[in-house]
């Protein structure tokens, strides 16, 4: 198998001499400008206009940013494109998944930036700055990170800023409001549960774990010290899930799963957990809370914690994924840092 993989690698960078316009991984020394990422420094060229993004968070971000990319990985759901963002990136090319791109087609697309992930592509990191300057994040689930560092590659840092400045407005009006609300019953231990087809994954960082800690609350007793979270495969492991809250991330048009979900929850530990008890066990979407990964996905996430609690909103996102893309008057244009911000 390694022989095998060796063998692809050579092939793919022969490959690649031929695809490869004369220059396009040499950027004029007097150009552009040194970005410092996960891959180390990478020169940018002055002007970024054809962007390929490798992970579903920088698709997100650069969409929120106002960028339609030249070329985007698969979803993992909703195939082949969320459908927040299909309209936004409607015609536009796919290169394969994210765990594996196709490398020749994104060499066909001749990108002038490619946006990756270390936690993804640190073993084709070679074959991928052949091809064009490449910038990484550490992981795939920083969706700040993601967007500051699209942002700062591509001009966009005040159009980043304004997001940002938003988001934290939001972030400080939600922990007012729900501590107003519950009062002693705050802060709440939250579980964040996805039902597979044979088992039960409870999540305790991540995306959603990142957002529900910045908005303040806190992790089930089991889950300390747990790293990513447990995957559970007998229903004796219920209690382990007990929790003030439980959001369950579902596939709702896969059958196994469901029947999974049904099956779990018709259990009487289930019936036992707190949350359940309360009423406080909300269904939600997987694309928002875990899969979406940017900061479109994130503010999505917070809309349903607005509304799941019944608060008022005052400064929820006035646009959507498709009024970003809209902004830009052709798909391979990066518009100047002064442009108002999606």
């Amino acid at each position: 198998m390694k022989a095998r993989a060796r063998h692809r690698c050579q092939l793919l960078t022969v490959l690649l001499t031929f695809f490869i316009p004369l220059g396009a991984a040499t950027a004029d020394a007097d150009d552009g400008r040194t970005v410092t990422n996960a891959f180390g420094d990478t020169h940018i060229p002055a002007t970024t206009q054809r962007i390929v993004t490798l992970y579903q968070g920088a698709t997100d971000s650069a969409v929120a940013l106002g960028i339609t990319p030249v070329g985007v990985v698969d979803s993992w759901l909703e195939k082949p494109m969320y459908r927040y963002l299909r309209d936004a990136l409607d015609g536009v090319e796919h290169v394969g998944l994210e765990t594996q791109p196709n490398l020749e087609k994104v060499a066909w697309l001749k990108p002038d930036l490619i946006v990756a992930t270390r936690f993804r592509h640190e073993r084709v990191r070679p074959l991928l700055e052949k091809i064009a300057p490449t910038v990484a994040t550490d992981t795939v689930f920083d969706f700040k990170a993601t967007l500051r560092l699209i942002a700062e590659t591509t001009g966009r840092e005040a159009r980043a800023r304004e997001l940002l400045r938003n988001w934290d407005a939001r972030v400080a009006d939600f922990r007012q409001k729900i501590a107003d609300t519950l009062g002693d019953a705050w802060p709440q231990k939250a579980a964040v549960v996805r039902f597979k087809s044979d088992h039960v994954r409870i999540y305790s960082t991540g995306f959603a774990g990142s957002i529900l800690n910045e908005l303040g609350f806190e992790q089930p007793n089991s889950l300390h010290d747990q790293g990513w979270g447990m995957k559970l495969t007998s229903e004796e492991n219920i209690p382990v899930m007990n929790a003030d809250v439980v959001f369950v991330l579902l596939e709702p048009n896969d059958p196994a799963i469901m029947r999974n979900y049904r099956h779990w929850t018709s259990h009487p530990l289930w019936k036992r957990l707190d949350a359940v008890q309360d009423e406080r066990v909300f269904e939600v979407n997987a694309v928002d809370w875990i899969m979406g990964g940017g900061i479109l996905a994130a503010n999505a996430m917070l809309d349903d914690l607005y509304t799941h609690y019944g608060l008022d909103d005052p400064h929820a996102p006035t646009t959507s994924a498709a009024a970003c893309a809209d902004e830009t008057s052709s798909r391979s244009r990066v518009h100047d840092e002064e442009s108002s911000a999606c």
